[in-house]
Parts: structure tokens; C-alpha cells; sequence
């Protein structure tokens, strides 16, 4: 058999980046992705599982900043009034708050905690999916699929840690999440925003905003 498709680009000659001993983790050469094969994915239970044990309390005054860092570069694209689509929110939706505390309109979903998948029939001003895009198996379809509910103008939020030097990925602590699948670099993005027809741009470490022309 072949080299698994890359889940971003759908590339098919992904080589193998590392092996810790639980999966291995393939690097995509035409969008560097790296990611997790299917095969050694979660199940769904299991999955859930290991959300469940997450503690991000939407009152912790330092979740609440580190969440909040989003808003600063966002604010300055897309200010509000907007209409926002908070995906994957979370047990907690934390980041939906300070949102709304800040003036937008959101609304949530995350498959395992707001399931309602009438958001998707709307359309948004801002999409935004923090410490989501790493749990995606199929990161290209979902971000295709929120990509279609922007309106123009619109902007697609992630915030999210990204890879860097081949060296520092063995000891990376986002590696040692067993629900953390698919992981971007700047390169990732970058072919991202191209396929999109999108303006990029990664105002922090691990913030990236495109939006649309």
C-alpha cells in the first residue's frame, strides 16, 4: 500500500517525520503537515475521554488571558459587531465569553459538547477555532467546510502551536496529546492561505488569521 493521504492537501507521499513508540507521524511534503495516520486515531470514546479530563475552567483568570491574546489582532481585522462561530468550544466555551464581552454575537458548536449542526446553515463575519485544528483527522475538509460559511470580508481564526525545527518535535509537549493528530507550521498555513484565495497573517506564535478577499 502507498503512504497515507495527507488529511490537508491530500497529498500521497508523506514520509515518516518520527515514531515515538504509540504512532507514528507523518510529514506532508507539499503543505508540511504533520500528522497522525488514521489507524492510530482515537476512537471516538476514547477520544472524548481524554476531553473530559481537560481542565479549562471559563473563570481561570490565566485561561481567560491566554485565550484572550486572540482577540487583540483579531479586533483589529474584524472589530465588532460580528456575528462569530465559536468551533470546537469546548465543555466550557470560555473563549465564547470574552467574545461577547467584547461585542460580537457568537454562537458555539463542538461535536462532543454543542453538537447542533444548524450553525452551519448560517453564515459569519468570524470563525474562530482555538486549540481545535490539531484535534482535526480531516483538517482540510472542516476548514473547507468553515471556509464556506465566511462572509467576504470574513475571518477564519486559529489559534493553535506551530511546528518548527524537526529537532524540537520529539520533545514537544503537543506531540504527547493523544488526541492531537494533525500539526501546522508556518509553511502549512502559508499553502492554506493560497488555496483559500486568503490574506494570512500569523500576528503570534500561534495565532493565524485569514480572511477572506
Amino acid at each position: 500500500m502507498g503512504a497515507p493521504r495527507c488529511p490537508l492537501c491530500e497529498w500521497e507521499d508523506a514520509a515518516i517525520h518520527y515514531l515515538d513508540g504509540r504512532r507514528p507521524y507523518l510529514r506532508c511534503p507539499r503543505c508540511d503537515l504533520i500528522f497522525v495516520p488514521a489507524e492510530a486515531h482515537l476512537s471516538p470514546e476514547e477520544e472524548r475521554a481524554e476531553y473530559d479530563l481537560h481542565q479549562n475552567d471559563p473563570a481561570d483568570p490565566g485561561y481567560r488571558r491566554f485565550l484572550a491574546r486572540l482577540l487583540v489582532p483579531l479586533r483589529v481585522v474584524r472589530p465588532p459587531p460580528a456575528r462569530v462561530l465559536d468551533f470546537g468550544c469546548g465543555p466550557g466555551p470560555a473563549l465564547a465569553s470574552l467574545l461577547t464581552e467584547a461585542g460580537y454575537a457568537v454562537e458555539c458548536f463542538d461535536p462532543f459538547y454543542a453538537p447542533d449542526e444548524t450553525v452551519f446553515q448560517r453564515r459569519y463575519q468570524v470563525i474562530t477555532a482555538t486549540e481545535v485544528v490539531e484535534h482535526l483527522a480531516a483538517p482540510g475538509q472542516e476548514l473547507r467546510r468553515l471556509w464556506a460559511l465566511l462572509e467576504p470580508g470574513g475571518v477564519l481564526a486559529i489559534m493553535t502551536q506551530r511546528a518548527t525545527e524537526a529537532w524540537r518535535f520529539p520533545s514537544w509537549h503537543y506531540v504527547r496529546d493523544p488526541t492531537h493528530v494533525a500539526f501546522f507550521s508556518a509553511a502549512s498555513f502559508r499553502w492554506l492561505a493560497d488555496h483559500l484565495g486568503a490574506r494570512l497573517s500569523l500576528p503570534l506564535a500561534d495565532v493565524a488569521l485569514l480572511q477572506r478577499q
